[in-house]
C-alpha cells in the first residue's frame, strides 16, 4: 500500500481507515488520479485486520464540488469516454463490495459527482449546514456516475426524478428526512459521530458485517 497520495489523505484512527479528499484549490473535485487513489486505499483496507470500516470525508468546510470538469473536457474520442467513465464505476463498485462498512461524514456541499461518490458509500452522515444536488441537467447532462440507479433506491423513483429534473440542492434535515442521508447531526460533528459509530461496529462479529452488506446489496 502506498503511504502518500496526490489527491487524498489517508490515516487509520481507532479502527477506522480516513480517507480526506484533499484538493482544497478545486473544492475536493474528483479527478481521475483521485478516482484511482480512493479506490486504491479502500481497497488496501480490506485486508487490513486492525480496520473495521473505511470513512469518506472531505474534511470540516465541503465534501466535494462535483467531478472535476478539465478531465471531462480533455475526453476527444468515444474510447475515452467510455475509459471516463469506466474509472467512475469501479471507484463506485469497489466501495460497494468492500469487505467492510464504507461510510461517508459530510460536512458543507456534495454535489453531482461528489453525492454520487457518496451514495455509493453504505451510510452517510452530514452535519447541519451541508447540502446535496446532482445538478447534470443544468448543463445538459445526464448523470454518469451512478446516480441515476443508486439516488432512486435510496430515496425513491418519484424523488429521485424530482431531485434530478431540479437539480436544486437540498440541505441537510430534507436530506435526512428523504433518506438520502441516515442522520443530520451538529454542524462540525459528521466525523465525530461517524467514529462512535465505528466504535459500535468494533463490538459486532466482522463477517456479520460482511455478510449482511453482501446480503442487503443482493
Amino acid at each position: 500500500r502506498r503511504m502518500a497520495y496526490e489527491t487524498i489523505l489517508t490515516k487509520k484512527d481507532s479502527g477506522a481507515l480516513l480517507i480526506t479528499l484533499n484538493r482544497p484549490k478545486v473544492k475536493n473535485a474528483i479527478s481521475t488520479v483521485a478516482m484511482d487513489e480512493i479506490r486504491e486505499a479502500a481497497q488496501a483496507a480490506e485486508t487490513d485486520d486492525t480496520v473495521r470500516a473505511v470513512v469518506i470525508t472531505g474534511g470540516p468546510d465541503y465534501f466535494a464540488a462535483g467531478a472535476d470538469l478539465n478531465d471531462a473536457l480533455a475526453i476527444d474520442t468515444t474510447r475515452e469516454r467510455i475509459g471516463y467513465f469506466d474509472r467512475w464505476h469501479k471507484l463506485c463498485f469497489a466501495l460497494e463490495t468492500l469487505d467492510k462498512p464504507v461510510i461517508a461524514a459530510i460536512e458543507g456541499f456534495c454535489i453531482t459527482g461528489g453525492l454520487e461518490l457518496a451514495i455509493a458509500c453504505d451510510m452517510r452522515f452530514a452535519g447541519e449546514g451541508s447540502s446535496f444536488a446532482i445538478t447534470s441537467a443544468k448543463i445538459g447532462t445526464v448523470p454518469g456516475a451512478g446516480g441515476t440507479q443508486r439516488l432512486p433506491r435510496l430515496i425513491g423513483p418519484a424523488r429521485a426524478m424530482e431531485m434530478l429534473m431540479r437539480a436544486e440542492p437540498i440541505d441537510a434535515a430534507e436530506a435526512e428526512r428523504i433518506g438520502l442521508i441516515n442522520r443530520k447531526v451538529a454542524k462540525g460533528g459528521a466525523l465525530d459521530h461517524v467514529m462512535q459509530m465505528i466504535d459500535v461496529f468494533g463490538k459486532r462479529g466482522p463477517l456479520s458485517l460482511r455478510l449482511i452488506k453482501r446480503a442487503v446489496q443482493r
